[in-house]
């Protein structure tokens, strides 16, 4: 596993590193955020710990830039901050996990080789489609910088339609991922939620595909 560390903090930048290399991970430092975003342009980064307090280029810009390219590196945040809403923001920001100092430095690593077992298509926190913004963290909507007023269902729906965008998902997947257990197989739930969201949203956006599902379009290209 390769790995970026961004720490501003150079004796604990080389004792995260050892630490890591220890446990046969390749370890880059890079002691501020203009140093970490050119070293992520040439290397293929499996993780990014990421400190949020860090010069040039702040850690949480660093987040926001590096999770809205998509395809990239996982981001570990590791940082003082420590409250909740401090983790929240983290998220918000596009970390896929986050760790609090101090903190145990096998944890650490564990953390690492979890994050590196996942996928490398990456989603950035908040979702944009076209003329269409989704947040699902603030549980916000809009279209033309309009606010939508989205059922629960609804949301869902569209979250769903925008993480896949470009590829038709079936009604049976929807009601996989937006449906509990208890949801009859062959209700018209689906049917009647998607033709509600193609009301509020306007067309063109949702697109049928006969027998095999619906997908949302770039409607600004």
């Amino acid at each position: 596993m390769r790995v970026l560390l961004v720490e501003d903090d150079i004796d604990l930048a080389e004792a995260i590193r050892d630490a890591l290399v220890s446990k046969t991970m390749a370890v880059d430092v890079a002691h501020d955020g203009s140093s970490a975003l050119m070293a992520i342009d040439v290397n293929d980064y499996d993780v990014v710990v990421l400190d949020r307090d860090i010069p040039l280029v702040h850690g949480d810009e660093v987040a926001r830039r590096v999770s809205g390219r998509g395809r990239g590196p996982r981001i570990l945040m590791l940082t003082a901050a420590r409250l909740s809403k401090d983790k929240i923001a983290g998220f918000q920001l596009g970390a896929d996990d986050y760790l609090s100092k101090p903190f145990d430095l096998a944890e650490l690593e564990a953390r690492l080789w979890a994050l590196g077992r996942r996928p490398a298509e990456s989603t950035p926190p908040a979702l944009q489609v076209g003329s269409v913004t989704l947040d699902p963290f603030r549980h916000t909507a809009h279209r033309f910088g309009a606010p939508l007023t989205l059922s629960r269902k609804e949301f869902a729906v569209l979250h769903i339609l925008m993480s896949r965008a470009g590829t038709p998902v079936s009604a049976e997947q929807l009601l996989e991922k937006a449906w509990d257990e208890n949801a009859n197989p062959f209700t018209n739930s689906i049917r009647v939620t998607v033709s509600s969201l193609r009301k509020k949203l306007g067309p063109p956006y949702i697109n049928t595909f006969a027998g095999v599902g619906y997908t949302v379009v770039d409607d600004e290209t």
